[in-house]
C-alpha cells in the first residue's frame, strides 16, 4: 500500500504575532493579579496600622511618641475574638459598626489633646461644644479670615474621614480574621496572656503609659459617665445661683453696702493669662518681677501703697469671660452651662452692686466684637467694646488694639470725664493673649491719637506662626507681652491716677501648659493699688502681702470668694474673715 503524503497548510503570517499577544496577554493579567494580591495586603496592613494608632495613642501631646505607641490594646483582642464569635453574614456590618465608633473615638481623643494642651482639662462632650467656635474665632483673628476657614473646613473633612477610613479599615480586617480563623484564633490568645502578664506587672516602656492598653475603651467609659454629671451640674448650679445672702432684698440699705468705698474710682482690671508662673517661672519671673519691683518703686514715690494676694481661677488656658463672672458672682463658673445660668439669675454681681449703690459703671472690652446682651445683668451703664473703641491701627494678632489705646479710650470716655459721679469699671486688657506675638511697645500718652501711631509696631514683623514653631520664642513672646500689659497699666496708674483710685489688677487664668509646664496651679496674683491707706487698712486681715507681687506664703483663695470677701471688707460695718 502506498502512503499517501497530507500537507499541513503553512502557517498563517501572523501566528507568531497571535501566540505574542496571548504571551502579553497573560502577562498582563499576571502583573494585575500580583499588584492586586500586594495591594491588597498593603491595604491589610495600613489597616492593621491605622486602627492600631487609633486605638493606643495617648490623648495628652506630650506622651504622643513612638515609644508610646508600643502597646497591646484590649481592644483589639475583644474586637477579633468578637468578629470569630459572629457569624460570617453579620462580621462585617459590626466591625463597620466598631470601626465608625472607633473613628469617633479618634476625634474624642484629638479634642482631648486639644483642649488639654490649652485649656489644662479633658473635653465635655455636653457642654464644651460652644468653645469650638471660639476657636474659630481665634484663628479668624490671629491668622485671618483664610486660615480660619481652612483650619474649620480642614477639621470637619478630617472628622468626616477618621469615621468612613475606619470602618472600612475595620471591616477589611474582619475579612482577613475570617480568612484566617486558627492563626487569628492562636494571635488573639497569646495577646491575651501578654496583656494580662504586662496588665499584672503594671509594664511601662515609656512612663506613664501602660503596655496593656485600655485606653480606647476608658475614654468612652470617661466620656459616658461625665454626660448625667454635665447634666445634672445645671440643676444643681441653678439652685446654687438663687441662694444668695448678698442679694439685694436680702441687703437693709443698698448705699451701705460698699460705704468703705464711698467717693472712690474703682478700676477692675483683668490682664490676659497673667497667671501665677509669670511671678514665679524662671523663664518669665526676672523679667516680670523687675518691671513689678521698678513700678511699685514709682508708684511709692506717687503716694501709693499696694497689697497683692492669690485667686485661684476657674479656668486655665483660655475662656476668660468664665473667670470674670466668677470673680464678681462669688460663684465657680467653669463651663458655659453655668455661664447661662448665671446670666438668667438674679445673682448680685460687684458691679451690680456699685451700680445699685451710686456708682457710674462701664465695661471696656477690646476683645468682644459683637453685642453683648449680657451688660444689664451685670449692672454696666455703658459698654465700650471693640468697635466702638475707634481704633484705627492693625490687629496685634488677636488681640485687636494695645492695651494702652484701651485704656487710653477708657480715660477719654469715662475716667478723665469731669461731668460724672464715682466710677466703677471693669477693664478687659487683650495684649497678652495668646499667641502672644506681635506685642506693642509703650507709646507716649499724648501722642496715641486713633491708634495709627501703633501700625508701623506691626507692619513688616513675622507671622504668629513662625513664631509658634519654636517654642522659646513663644515663651518669649509670653514673657515680652505679659510685661507690656503690666507696665501698660502701671504707666496709667501714674499719668492718670489721683486721690480717689483705687486700681485692682489681677490676671484672669494661666496661660496653655506650653508656657506653664504639665499640671500646674491654677494661681494668679491679684493686687490693690491706691493713695488712700484707709482703703488698704480694710484688708489687714486678708494677710496680703506688700507691694505688687504675693509671695509663696500668701493666702490662697477661691476665686469666686473674692466677692464676698470684698463686700464684707468695703461694707459699712466690714466683718472680719
Amino acid at each position: 500500500m502506498t502512503a499517501v503524503h497530507i500537507e499541513e497548510p503553512p502557517a498563517p503570517p501572523d501566528a507568531p504575532r497571535n501566540r505574542g499577544t496571548r504571551l502579553l496577554k497573560r502577562l498582563h493579567v499576571l502583573r494585575v493579579a500580583t499588584l492586586r494580591r500586594v495591594g491588597g495586603r498593603v491595604l491589610t496592613v495600613l489597616a492593621a496600622l491605622v486602627v492600631f494608632v487609633a486605638l493606643v495613642i495617648p490623648r495628652e501631646l506630650a506622651m504622643i511618641t513612638p515609644w508610646a505607641l508600643l502597646r497591646i490594646p484590649v481592644e483589639a483582642i475583644v474586637g477579633v475574638v468578637l468578629v470569630l464569635a459572629l457569624p460570617r453574614r453579620l462580621r462585617s456590618w459590626v466591625a463597620g459598626a466598631c470601626g465608625a465608633v472607633l473613628g469617633v473615638v479618634l476625634i474624642l481623643k484629638a479634642l482631648d489633646v486639644g483642649f488639654l494642651s490649652v485649656l489644662g482639662r479633658p473635653f465635655d462632650p455636653v457642654l464644651d461644644w460652644v468653645l469650638l467656635d471660639n476657636a474659630r474665632e481665634f484663628l479668624h483673628g490671629s491668622f485671618g479670615p483664610t486660615g480660619a476657614i481652612g483650619a474649620t473646613v480642614a477639621a470637619v473633612l478630617l472628622a468626616v474621614l477618621a469615621v468612613a477610613l475606619m470602618a472600612l479599615a475595620a471591616r477589611r480586617l474582619s475579612r482577613v480574621v475570617g480568612r484566617y480563623r486558627s492563626g487569628a484564633t492562636r494571635a488573639a490568645a497569646v495577646l491575651s496572656v501578654v496583656w494580662l502578664a504586662a496588665f499584672a506587672l503594671s509594664l511601662q516602656i515609656v512612663e506613664p503609659v501602660p503596655v496593656a492598653s485600655r485606653s480606647a475603651a476608658a475614654l468612652v467609659y470617661e466620656k459616658a459617665k461625665q454626660v448625667p454629671v454635665s447634666l445634672r451640674d445645671e440643676r444643681e448650679f441653678a439652685a446654687q445661683a438663687a441662694s444668695d445672702s448678698l442679694a439685694p432684698a436680702a441687703v437693709a440699705a443698698q448705699e451701705e453696702m460698699l460705704a468703705g468705698l464711698r467717693g472712690k474710682d474703682v478700676l477692675l482690671t483683668f490682664i490676659e493669662s497673667y497667671g501665677r508662673n509669670a511671678v514665679e517661672d524662671p523663664r518669665y519671673a526676672p523679667q516680670v518681677d523687675a518691671t513689678l519691683q521698678a513700678g511699685m518703686a514709682r508708684l511709692a514715690a506717687g503716694g501709693y501703697a499696694a497689697r497683692s494676694g492669690w485667686l485661684t481661677s476657674p479656668v486655665s488656658g483660655g475662656s476668660s469671660w468664665l473667670a470674670h463672672a466668677t470673680l464678681v458672682s462669688g460663684l465657680r463658673i467653669d463651663n458655659q452651662q453655668r455661664y447661662r445660668s448665671l446670666v438668667s439669675s438674679d445673682r448680685l454681681t460687684l458691679s451690680k452692686a456699685f451700680q445699685s449703690s451710686g456708682w457710674e459703671t462701664a465695661n471696656v472690652m477690646p476683645g468682644t466684637d459683637r453685642a453683648w446682651p449680657e451688660a444689664a445683668y451685670f449692672g454696666f451703664d455703658r459698654v465700650h467694646d471693640g468697635p466702638g473703641l475707634g481704633y484705627q491701627g492693625l490687629d496685634f494678632a488677636w488681640s485687636p488694639m494695645p492695651d494702652q489705646y484701651a485704656l487710653a479710650q477708657f480715660q477719654h470716655r469715662e475716667h478723665g470725664r469731669t461731668d460724672r459721679g464715682p466710677l466703677m469699671a471693669q477693664l478687659e486688657l487683650t495684649s497678652s493673649h495668646v499667641p502672644w506675638w506681635p506685642y506693642p511697645k509703650l507709646v507716649d500718652w499724648d501722642a496715641i491719637g486713633d491708634g495709627s501711631i501703633f501700625r508701623a509696631q506691626v507692619e513688616g514683623g513675622e507671622p504668629p506662626e513662625k513664631i509658634w514653631k519654636n517654642d522659646d520664642r513663644m515663651r518669649q513672646a509670653y514673657r515680652d507681652s505679659t510685661v507690656y500689659s503690666l507696665e501698660t497699666v502701671l504707666s496709667y496708674v501714674e499719668r492718670y491716677g489721683d486721690d480717689r483710685l483705687v486700681m485692682v489688677f489681677l490676671g484672669d487664668h494661666q496661660p496653655a501648659s506650653i508656657i506653664t509646664g504639665e499640671n500646674p496651679s491654677h494661681d494668679v496674683p491679684i493686687t490693690i493699688v491706691t493713695r488712700d491707706r484707709a482703703v488698704l487698712d480694710r484688708i489687714a486681715d486678708w494677710r496680703w502681702a506688700e507691694g505688687l507681687k504675693p509671695g509663696p506664703q500668701t493666702p490662697v483663695w477661691p476665686m469666686d470668694a473674692f466677692r464676698d470677701r470684698f463686700m464684707s471688707a468695703f461694707g459699712a460695718a466690714p466683718t472680719p474673715r
